[in-house]
């Protein structure tokens, strides 16, 4: 029986390895009918998709054409602001938003931030400890990174809800396998509404500066060079989408995963010093991103296969941070493992400019659940996970445990 991957699949969803393990060892470089697009499961192949000036990541362009002729007028704003993205650029368009952005995500710019990381998990637990059951997702995975990057942005927490109404419907339009009803009508809807929210706040800030992000967007200079308003209204939309989805399902994961492998993750909470190398091992056994999409730039051969100029391909990354041809022992969880040079973050020019802050949120998050959320427990064995080729978590995440003192009782 030919190998099929199907993406929106309830089983693959929930396991997509054993499949995975099967690509990577009969066909690396496979042919998706559904996803009209090349899958790569290899490490070094994905790896080199990321590098490669056979691949572009200019994914969008070609998509947004096809769309406008066959409906002129459904997804401009979309066009708008997501090309402005530059996890959706090519050199020299991506070097520049690069550069002009960098600021916002420097060691010393995320170190500021930590003090108020550690108050947002501290109040997210306190207020669940005393309770004895969660839900993972929606009482700390979620709120937590969302609240903080609202916070960097300036923009009030009590708009939280509205934003997640408008990020879930781009999700639709980024990443949903399925052909969502409207999917389309509501990416625009939700890039619309967040454009003309974050016009007005950047207008606001060209007259009374703040200590935010969205002010030193607006003040982006390299001496030469600024970002249009339209540049950065998408890379403040981009901001909000992935400064929280990615960190919600890496906390949502690795709680997940970690509770699934009791040796280790005893292991983990016994010896705070492995806190880096957990969240590595989390980002690499089951991490948040599932795939990196690009298109190809000029024909060029792999595996046997000729991948043709404009042809879709997906970076399989879960698949690639599985593969024994790199790490050894990889479908085991080991929280103290070294060497991980897992692609999660993606790989070279375009590496996450967000992963030192995704990183330091799950480690305190994650280590705070496990300190003061003494014996906890799934509740559940089957889990509903998003429908998406692009992320990847579980909607929810119940979990139980011996009920605890808040610490502003402690105090």
């Amino acid at each position: 029986m030919p190998l099929q991957f199907i993406p929106d699949d309830p089983a693959t969803l929930a396991d997509p390895f054993p499949l995975f393990a099967r690509l990577r060892d009969e066909d690396p470089a496979h042919w998706s009918e559904r996803l009209d697009g090349w899958l790569l499961t290899r490490y070094d192949d994905c790896r080199r998709a990321t590098l490669s000036p056979d691949m572009s990541a200019d994914r969008l362009t070609p998509f947004f054409e096809n769309q406008r002729r066959a409906d002129p007028g459904s997804i401009t704003a979309l066009m708008q602001y997501l090309n402005r993205w530059m996890v959706f650029r090519d050199p020299p368009d991506h070097t520049r938003l690069r550069r002009l952005s960098h600021r916002v995500f420097t060691p010393s710019a995320i170190a500021t931030v930590m003090p108020n990381i550690e108050a947002i998990v501290a109040e997210l637990i306190d207020g669940i400890v005393e309770k004895g059951e969660a839900d993972i997702i929606r009482d700390l995975a979620y709120p937590l990174p969302a609240t903080v990057i609202m916070d960097m942005l300036g923009v009030p927490r009590g708009d939280l809800e509205q934003v997640k109404v408008w990020s879930d419907d781009m999700a639709l339009f980024i990443g949903s396998a399925k052909a969502a009803a409207n999917k389309y009508a509501r990416a625009e809807d939700g890039a619309r509404q967040m454009a003309d929210y974050f016009r007005e706040i950047i207008a606001l800030r060209r007259k009374a500066p703040e200590d935010d992000v969205i002010t030193l967007l607006v003040e982006a200079s390299d001496g030469r060079d600024v970002l249009t308003e339209d540049e950065v209204i998408g890379t403040a939309i981009l901001m909000l989408f992935a400064g929280h989805e990615t960190t919600t399902n890496l906390i949502g994961n690795g709680i997940l995963r970690g509770l699934q492998h009791p040796d280790e993750w005893a292991r983990f909470k016994a010896d705070p010093g492995l806190d880096e190398s957990a969240i590595e091992e989390f980002l690499r056994y089951d991490g948040p991103s599932g795939a990196v999409a690009r298109v190809v730039a000029r024909d060029h051969e792999l595996h046997g296969k000729t991948l043709r100029k404009g042809d879709r391909v997906f970076a399989m990354v879960n698949a690639a941070n599985r593969d024994p041809r790199q790490f050894e022992d990889a479908d085991r969880l080991d929280v103290g493992r070294a060497n991980n040079r897992h692609l999660t973050f993606g790989h070279g020019i375009h590496f996450c400019l967000g992963a030192p802050l995704a990183r330091l949120e799950s480690r305190l998050a994650i280590r705070a659940a496990v300190d003061r959320l003494a014996d906890m427990e799934l509740v559940e064995t089957d889990y509903e996970w998003v429908d998406s080729l692009i992320l990847r978590g579980v909607r929810s995440l119940p979990v139980r445990f011996r009920p605890g003192q808040p610490s502003r009782k402690a105090a």
